[in-house]
């Protein structure tokens, strides 16, 4: 027979020998699409946790009295989530007081009603997790204290409950808080020690944000999950393709959608729009109050409302606080600008008005940097009068201060200034209860707000 014609065997061995090769690289090819699957997706599979899990079913249910018992942790004192959970996180935070915040978020059987610009819909018995820890130590980012955890739970009436679990000074678990509870974290500093004031909301207190009117959950939206985020495993992903792909939501979104859908811009990063960055602000931490039908306010801080219809760039204000020519925003005029003036405040007419203790000074840096962009004429900063206004037992001698080439008007008997009243050229001395108002002028710039001090001299 001739050699060079194979045999029947010989035919068996190459076959054998070339299904042996495509056999390794089918199974190759499944293992790297696998690998991929898994990395562009972060999320395997969906979990399938009990509805509410060990929590009741709505407001008036008996709740565990231990964060251990609500089924939320696999082990509450090592703060390790239950298997059932998800992480996530958003692209703007809330300013809670600078606490550091983990998030979680336990679906059952069902789909989350998805939509591209509003407010999502939850099956009944999701359950939000948020935790606060606190640094308290400046210098040491790794020194967090367990504040709370909060729950908000998606009842069986249609509409949301919340309740708050304080931790134990060890860590060992939480303990279920039946009212709202004010409480000092020291927290060391490189000049010494500081105390912070920590606000733990009631039940009652959730539902003053999480109404009816802002589609009860919070954050947990398209704009606001937009983005990357590094789960457990180091794998990083957007989070709407993630949950998608394990089938969180009501409808299949095409891969080809995320990158039409809104997102709120990290405000951080400087490579982004400063307009962009200061709306999302305005969205995270304003926009569950001032919207249509919400708080007593003229303007919509939502993101998904053009800028141009939002009434915040020169619009009205319902409260001026004695400021003339006030706005929401007025261009070019952080003096005038009311929201930033509530938002840079502890004052009784801070907003928000709930659990705020600390100025957000990043927060009102953006803000700030945002006005002074917005066009506008120059406008002058307010008179500094000292010393401040207070109780004096002898006569009391004032200065004004004001910037370079600025003339400074005056008054004594509490009227506001305008030009035809007394400029200020040296020092005045008071012997008598005054009400000393200034205010700066200079030809081509809006004129400053008025400075008011009160001096009480009993001498």
């Amino acid at each position: 027979m001739n050699s060079e014609i194979p045999t029947l065997d010989g035919r068996f061995e190459r076959m054998a020998v070339l299904m042996i090769i495509t056999a390794f690289f089918l199974v190759s090819f499944c293992h790297v699409a696998s690998a991929d699957s898994q990395v562009v997706h972060g999320l395997k599979v969906r979990p399938m946790p009990k509805a509410y899990l060990r929590l009741p079913t709505k407001a008036d249910g008996k709740f565990p009295r231990l964060l251990s018992q609500t089924g939320v942790f696999e082990d509450t004192s090592k703060f390790v989530p239950s298997d059932v959970l998800i992480a996530y996180d958003l692209l703007v935070s809330f300013w809670s007081d600078g606490a550091v915040k983990t998030r979680w978020i336990s679906v059952p059987e069902g789909g989350i009603h998805f939509d591209k610009e509003g407010e999502w819909k939850f099956p009944m018995g999701t359950v939000f997790v948020k935790s606060f820890m606190m640094v308290t130590n400046e210098s040491d980012p790794h020194s967090q204290r367990r504040l709370e955890t909060r729950l908000l739970v998606c009842d069986e009436n249609g509409g949301v409950y919340g309740v708050t679990y304080k931790w134990r000074p060890d860590s060992s678990d939480a303990e279920l808080l039946e009212t709202n509870l004010t409480e000092s974290i020291s927290i060391q500093t490189t000049d010494g020690t500081r105390v912070q004031p920590w606000y733990y909301p009631s039940r009652q207190d959730c539902l003053v944000c999480h109404s009816a009117n802002a589609g009860y959950v919070l954050g947990v939206n398209t704009r606001q999950l937009n983005g990357s985020f590094t789960n457990s495993s180091g794998v990083s992903e957007n989070q709407l393709r993630a949950w998608n792909h394990i089938g969180l939501f009501d409808t299949n979104l095409h891969k080809t959608d995320f990158n039409r859908f809104p997102q709120l811009a990290r405000t951080d990063d400087e490579s982004l729009p400063l307009e962009n960055r200061a709306r999302s602000y305005l969205d995270a931490n304003c926009s569950h109050c001032h919207r249509p039908n919400g708080t007593v306010a003229y303007f919509d801080s939502r993101y998904r409302t053009p800028l141009a219809q939002q009434n915040v760039v020169n619009g009205r204000v319902l409260i001026n606080e004695r400021i003339d020519d006030a706005r929401v925003i007025a261009p070019n005029d952080i003096w005038r600008s009311i929201l930033l003036m509530r938002a840079n405040t502890t004052e009784a007419y801070k907003m928000p008005p709930l659990a705020r203790n600390v100025i957000d000074t990043k927060g009102m840096n953006l803000l700030k940097r945002w006005i002074e962009s917005l066009p506008g004429p120059q406008v002058l900063a307010p008179p500094v009068i000292e010393p401040q206004g207070g109780s004096y037992t002898n006569p009391v001698i004032v200065t004004l201060k004001a910037e370079a080439g600025v003339s400074i008007r005056y008054t004594l008997d509490g009227s506001v200034p305008n030009q035809s009243d007394p400029l200020y050229l040296n020092p005045i001395r008071l012997v008598n209860p005054t009400i000393l108002r200034a205010v700066a002028f200079k030809k081509g710039c809006t004129k400053s707000i008025t400075s008011n001090e009160i001096f009480v001299i009993n001498g």
